[in-house]
């Protein structure tokens, strides 16, 4: 909800009330309240909350339950917490379906599994491929 999502937004942020209504505009009252759930934020501010919080409205209202986690905050404007999954015996995962969605992946597609030593990252095949022959092109280009 909502005001959990204040709440851990301004937590991580390390704002006090005060701070965050400051840089809204209203009053450390006003914004307590939003943050209890007595109240709600207009749009207006909904969309000076998610600027300040560098996220979206989307994310400012949504709340994401995580098995075995709790609650997750919003993820940053342009960024996805999908939650998590499972790494079967067999070494196999399932992926999301906002996930899946959201990449227009569907069951057969491959993608391609890169990683660093901060983690792992899934590319869809065609895009590793199509930006592989761009690497070629600009090397063959450039001795």
């Amino acid at each position: 909800m909502l005001k959990d999502n204040l709440v851990m937004l301004r937590n991580i942020h390390g704002f006090s009330q005060e701070a965050i209504a400051e840089k809204i505009g209203i009053s450390r009252q006003a914004y307590a309240k939003w943050e209890t759930g007595a109240t709600v934020p207009d749009i207006e501010k909904c969309r000076a909350l998610a600027d300040v919080y560098g996220t979206t409205i989307d994310s400012l209202i949504r709340t994401e339950p995580v098995e075995g986690v709790g609650m997750i905050p919003p993820a940053p404007k342009g960024k996805n917490i999908w939650g998590s999954v499972m790494i079967n015996d067999r070494g196999q995962i399932v992926i999301p379906k906002g996930a899946r969605d959201l990449f227009g992946l569907s069951g057969g597609q491959r993608l391609i599994v890169l990683s660093d030593e901060n983690g792992i990252a899934l590319v869809p095949d065609e895009a590793f491929m199509a930006n592989m022959k761009r690497v070629m092109e600009f090397a063959e280009m450039n001795p």
